[in-house]
């Protein structure tokens, strides 16, 4: 007996066995099992698998359960109804396709009293609830209304087969005939819930009663609509009916036309993309003419394209601003060094976003030379005000079109820059950068500064239009900023849009600071270096500063520590363990000979000598100025006047060989002798040699007396 007992445990996988008064339960979603129907039931869960199985092996009863809640995906016993109904299994089914089906026919009713542990499926005492069948004459009259009832709703059912008729009239008990109407009736799985669970058969009768006269007056007024409606359409309205329900029908059984299910995509995004009217009218009006054409036509692409740029585009998005001042101006003392200004004026403009958020947004304008941070501010200022960050680049830019976007017409068109930004932000107010506003060409498409007009003017961008799109576009919103290197260049009209902000650049004491904080952690990153394997003092990042940049920016800086982090990575790979700190004389041997050199200024006045100052977009250097007078040569030697010359041997009392070619090589062509003159003058002068070093002139050699 135990080898036996042993055996049945083994066979049924290690569970315990069932209890007699327990039954085996399957959930299910949205179906309610009848007593006396015949249903067949989709299983997919490995559960209810489980469950079916172990009910055909075991030849017991598959108690059918309705979920309360049918999104869930594995229901516990407080998510199940407690009342549903035994079943027979009649046929278990395994497709080709790897799902399971039950054939089931209703029993009887049960409750759920207790549910028990233990197996790997739902399985609970239950209870049977017995119906006592009594044929009074309130029953009775109740069960002829219900055949009367329903015999008026297989009238008015298209298809119905006659074996339903047939079955209704020929169903003795009341109890199978309400069970029987509720289970073919199109209700709701609640509904029918509330009919299972209903005991007493003069109450289930009146409810099978109401659902029966809430159906047939729903399928009244569908054929009378329907029959109006037959009678009103016209051919071409009919067919686009069908061909509704035609598509309906494909995407039930996965047949669906694609075209059909296409437009109707397109026509829900064109609901939900929150366009304008004029936008709305626009994009329904060509989803109509889409709808007409043949996939096949040559025009069917671009109003696809068309309809695809509209829904694409923000009419509605905007994200909030989180306008918090304080924080702001950590994030730009975080970001950059310096620059009070411009700090200020930024901080300023947050204020007044936060005290009117609705008020026009100023167009601000850096100017500057490279490399001062014209760009960095702007992202800095989108991320302070939690605004996504589009840049938009100028420079080179000569056609109208990549501003205001091409015509429709024509073959490949687009919408401009400005457009495709907004979308590519994804949101209304973003902060788009405008870089390299100076930069802006003419051509022979017009001038795209004057479509930037529009653009840039607050009173007119909440209805800009793009060429390409022939709606207006609010532009309202979106915080523009612009850049550029210099002013002279920028339109008049362009500039008078724009509040200008100079960045002049940086001091030494600042690029040193910017280095420390900033440049330098950014190239150890990038050169895969660690702090503690390469030192920089801050005598070597002045040194750095002072011989081998000058700039107003700090991008050659950047490039200059970056070359000497490389070198010492190249080391590092040859001696993994190799660490160095970098001073003055190291920078000079990584580095090589310095590129410039320091000037300095006399501090006390002296005869035939001044201090000049030589001014440049991008920097600035001290000259030193000197004066002397050539005698006893004559006023057009070589062709040169006297004025050029004295101008041209203006540094020799410096001693300033570089500044004398520099200053002589600069005259005009024609007086080109004049280097060869002064380079022998002031070789002569210093007593060195430089006839190596001249420039090759057919010209006599010049006297030297009375040079002073």
């Amino acid at each position: 007996m135990a080898d036996q007992a042993e055996q049945k445990t083994a066979d049924q996988g290690g569970q315990p066995p069932l209890p007699p008064d327990s039954m085996i339960l399957l959930p299910v979603r949205q179906t309610v099992l009848f007593p006396g129907i015949v249903l067949p039931l989709s299983i997919g869960r490995k559960s209810s698998i489980a469950a079916a199985q172990e009910a055909v092996r075991s030849q017991r009863m598959l108690g059918v359960i309705l979920q309360t809640d049918p999104a869930v995906e594995e229901p516990t016993p407080e998510q199940l109804h407690r009342v549903g109904t035994a079943a027979q299994v009649l046929r278990y089914v395994t497709a080709p396709d790897g799902t399971h089906h039950v054939v089931a026919q209703g029993v009887r009713r049960f409750r759920v009293l207790e549910y028990l542990r233990g197996f790997p499926f739902l399985v609970a005492r239950v209870e049977e609830i017995g119906i006592a069948e009594v044929m009074t004459p309130e029953i009775e009259a109740r069960v002829g209304l219900v055949r009367t009832r329903a015999r008026e709703a297989i009238e008015l059912l298209p298809n119905v087969p006659m074996e339903v008729a047939a079955t209704i009239e020929n169903l003795d008990s009341a109890s199978a005939l309400a069970d029987f109407i509720a289970g073919i009736l199109d209700a709701k799985p609640s509904e029918k819930q509330d009919v299972l669970e209903t005991v007493d058969i003069k109450e289930r009768l009146d409810k099978v009663l109401a659902l029966l006269a809430q159906r047939i007056e729903v399928l009244k007024l569908s054929k009378q609509i329907g029959d109006q409606t037959q009678q009103s359409l016209s051919s071409q309205q009919r067919e686009h009916i069908l061909r509704e329900q035609l598509r309906h029908i494909q995407k039930e059984l996965g047949e669906g036309d694609e075209k059909s299910v296409e437009l109707a995509e397109l026509r829900e995004a064109i609901e939900k993309a929150g366009m304008p009217k004029e936008a709305k009218d626009q994009a329904t009006k060509e989803l109509k003419r889409l709808e007409r054409m043949p996939e096949a036509a040559a025009e069917y692409g671009m109003i696809r394209a068309y309809l695809d740029w509209l829904i694409d585009l923000p009419w509605s998005k905007l994200d909030t601003d989180t306008i918090d001042v304080a924080e702001a101006r950590r994030i730009l003392d975080e970001d950059h060094y310096g620059l009070p200004k411009i700090k200020r004026r930024i901080l300023e403009y947050l204020a007044v976003r936060k005290l009117n958020p609705d008020g026009k947004s100023p167009i601000l304008c850096f100017v500057g030379p490279p490399g001062v941070g014209k760009t960095s501010l702007g992202q800095s200022i989108a991320r302070a005000t939690g605004r996504k960050f589009v840049r938009l680049s100028l420079g080179g830019v000569h056609d109208e079109a990549e501003i205001r976007g091409h015509r429709r017409t024509y073959i490949g068109a687009l919408p401009g820059n400005i457009i495709q930004s907004i979308r590519k932000a994804g949101t209304r107010n973003p902060v788009m950068m405008l870089d390299e506003v100076d930069k802006l060409g003419v051509g022979f498409h017009g001038d795209p500064s004057s479509a930037l007009l529009e653009v840039l003017d607050p009173e007119q961008n909440s209805t800009f239009r793009d060429n390409y799109l022939g709606v207006a576009f609010d532009l309202s919103k979106v915080m523009f900023i612009a850049t550029a290197n210099v002013l002279d260049t920028i339109p008049g009209p362009v500039r008078d849009r724009m509040e200008i902000i100079e960045l002049s650049g940086y001091t030494e004491d600042e690029k040193l600071e910017i280095a420390r904080r900033y440049l330098l952690k950014r190239q150890l990153t990038a050169n895969g270096l660690r702090p503690e394997q390469c030192e920089i003092s801050e005598d070597a990042i002045r040194s750095i500063i002072r011989d081998y940049t000058r700039e107003a920016g700090v991008r050659n800086l950047e490039r200059e520590v970056g070359s000497v982090l490389r070198k010492v990575a190249r080391q590092v790979v040859k001696q993994p363990d190799y660490e160095i700190s970098i001073d003055r004389k190291k920078v000079r041997e990584l580095l090589g000979k310095p590129k410039f050199r320091s000037q300095q200024i006399h501090d006390r006045s002296e005869i035939g000598l001044a201090t000049g100052l030589a001014v440049v977009a991008s920097h600035g250097a001290a000259l030193r100025l000197g004066m002397s007078r050539l005698l006893g040569m004559p006023e057009d030697l070589f062709g040169v006047p006297a004025g050029l010359r004295h101008i041209a041997v203006a540094p020799m009392r410096c001693g300033d060989l570089q500044g004398t070619l520099q200053l002589a090589r600069r005259l005009p062509r024609p007086y080109a002798a004049s280097e060869v003159l002064v380079l022998q003058l002031l070789a002569e002068r210093l007593g060195v040699l430089f006839a190596a070093a001249l420039p090759t002139a057919s010209v006599a050699n010049p006297t030297t007396e009375g040079v002073q």
